[in-house]
């Protein structure tokens, strides 16, 4: 596996903030390699194998077909993928992950059609950003779980306490305690992803709390 020596991985656990830390690092300059937009790219390109393995109500028919012809380009040409799916239809992901985050079953299958695809998505990026030898840092939610990306060396935890992570995704989704909690509890406890961090950057508080840390994130590896 190749190494990528000028990488740093940004991950944590659901409602911890890292889509919030990676923009404070986007504003400072630096270029992230983003897994979840990488994976909506991925999971509509894959929405006729979507359709067949759990449904044709899991797909639906786009206005335009302006967003896939933009995924289609950011990602066609490294990807080697070809497009297995009619231009005009995505995937309902809020349905989808209605069903997958109720049977274990359901994600697994999800995971296996997905995951391959994302994974070589996100190598072939890091090669060309390391061919830059300049830091760059890669948004990868589901680090620890997924045991999918031993190339990569140096992992930034993005903190906070379980109950405020709980807390955050009911805000954010609309969910109940116990919905938000599940969602919480399928990811690696994250005093576990804390332990097994090289940085941590801790988002318990507000804002310029989270601004501050950053920046001291920022001076530790620089």
């Amino acid at each position: 596996m190749p190494q990528f020596k000028h990488a740093i991985v940004i991950t944590g656990s659901i409602g911890s903030g890292k889509s919030a830390v990676c923009e404070l690092l986007r504003d400072r300059g630096f270029e992230i390699i983003d897994a979840d937009r990488i994976s909506h790219c991925v999971l509509d390109r894959c929405a006729a194998q979507v359709a067949e393995i759990f449904g044709a109500q899991y797909v639906v028919q786009k206005d335009a077909q302006a967003e896939n012809l933009d995924s289609h380009a950011e990602f066609g040409v490294s990807s080697g993928e070809k497009n297995s799916s009619m231009p005009c239809v995505s995937v309902d992901r809020k349905k989808l992950g209605e069903l997958v985050f109720k049977n274990p079953a359901e994600l697994a299958k999800l995971e296996a059609l997905l995951h391959p695809k994302i994974t070589a998505e996100i190598l072939s990026q890091a090669q060309a950003l390391e061919a830059k030898r300049r830091l760059y840092f890669v948004d990868i939610p589901l680090f620890f779980e997924g045991k999918r990306y031993e190339f990569f060396d140096k992992v930034a935890v993005v903190y906070a306490p379980k109950d405020t992570l709980i807390s955050r995704v009911m805000k954010r989704n609309g969910l109940s305690y116990d919905a938000a909690k599940h969602r919480v509890e399928l990811q690696t406890d994250i005093e576990q992803k804390r332990a097994m961090a090289d940085f941590i950057i801790d988002n318990s508080g507000d804002l310029q709390n989270l601004r501050d840390e950053t920046g001291s994130f920022l001076e530790k590896i620089a």
